[in-house]
C-alpha cells in the first residue's frame, strides 16, 4: 500500500546500513543520486539525501523523511512510541512530487465510468486543470464540463476538490 501512495520504506540495521527496501524507496533514492546501484549504494544514496540535515535515527524507531520540492533539504521527523523488537530502524520516504493515480479499472468498476470519464478523472488526479485537459485532448470546454458533471454525479461529489480528494484516497486500492 505504501508503494501505491508513492511511499518508499527502508529498514536500517543498528549500524544504519540499509538491509531491506521497497521499489519505491529505490526509485526515490535513485532520483536523488544518479549513481545508485542497489543494494550496495542505497546506504550511500540515503546519506547523500540527508547530508546536512541533523538526524538522530534511534534504533528501534520509525522516522519519516519528506523530500521537499525544488531540491530543498528533506524534512525528517521521528515517530515516538513505535518500537521494532530487533532494534532495526524503519525509514519511510515520502516524495512530495511523486504522483500515483487511481487504478483505471478500479475506477471504472467502482463508479461505472466510461473510458473518457476515467481519462478525465486520472488527469484531474494528476493535478491537471480542466482547461489544460481540453486543450491537450483537443476537446471543447463544453465536452470536458459535461464529462466533469457526469463524474460528479457518478462519484457523488459536488466540487472538483472533493473529487480529487476522493481519487487520492482511491489511489491506494489495487
Amino acid at each position: 500500500m505504501l508503494e501505491r501512495m508513492g511511499c518508499g520504506w527502508l529498514v536500517l540495521s543498528e549500524t544504519k546500513r540499509v538491509v531491506r527496501w521497497n521499489v519505491a524507496a529505490q526509485t526515490i533514492l535513485a532520483a536523488c543520486d544518479d549513481s545508485v546501484d542497489p543494494p550496495s549504494d542505497l546506504s550511500a544514496a540515503l546519506r547523500c539525501l540527508i547530508a546536512g540535515v541533523p538526524t538522530h535515527f534511534v534504533p528501534g524507531t520509525l522516522s519519516w523523511i519528506v523530500i521537499r520540492n525544488g531540491g530543498d533539504r528533506p524534512v525528517i521527523f521521528d515517530e515516538e512510541g513505535v518500537v521494532t523488537p530487533d532494534g532495526s530502524i524503519i525509514l519511510a520516504l515520502l516524495d512530495r512530487q511523486a504522483r500515483t493515480g487511481p487504478n483505471p479499472q478500479t475506477l471504472q468498476k467502482m463508479f461505472g465510468l466510461t473510458r473518457a470519464e476515467t481519462h478525465l478523472a486520472l488527469r484531474l488526479a494528476r493535478g491537471d486543470a480542466p482547461l489544460e485537459i481540453a486543450e491537450h485532448s483537443q476537446l471543447s470546454r463544453t465536452t470536458i464540463r459535461t464529462q466533469l458533471a457526469s463524474l460528479f454525479a457518478k462519484t457523488d461529489t459536488r466540487r472538483q476538490a472533493e473529487l480529487v480528494a476522493l481519487l487520492g484516497r482511491i489511489s491506494v486500492l489495487p
